[in-house]
């Protein structure tokens, strides 16, 4: 869900990717269903494991979960944001958690760009 909200926010100016420590096989339907309720389509997205690659390919390491289950950044900034798992969660609850992570995501890429001159 934050990959496909930071690619709105940042409008091309900064890209994401999206890995996790345990991916599941597909992506969430009601996350999909939700994302596409904001104009997000999310339908192609593939889960990826988070591994050496994509943390040397990362400026910034956003974790989602605790420092136990993610891996160590070292030579990253690293961003923890504490969400409920939107797995056993209803369709409503995933909206909210979907208008939560826009505001982080948005706040994110306004601290990313550039300060105007």
């Amino acid at each position: 869900m934050a990959e496909r909200l930071f690619a709105r926010a940042a409008e091309g100016r900064h890209a994401a990717r999206s890995a996790g420590s345990a991916p599941g096989a597909a992506a969430n339907p009601r996350v999909v269903d939700v994302l596409a309720d904001a104009g997000i389509d999310a339908s192609d997205h593939v889960p990826r494991r988070l591994d050496d690659e994509a943390l040397a390919w990362a400026d910034v390491v956003v974790s989602t979960c605790s420092e136990a289950a993610c891996p160590v950044t070292p030579g990253k900034r690293r961003i923890d944001w504490s969400f409920a798992d939107p797995e056993f969660l209803p369709s409503e609850r995933v909206r909210e958690l979907r208008d939560e992570i826009d505001c982080r995501v948005r706040e994110l890429v306004r601290g990313l760009d550039p300060a105007p001159s």
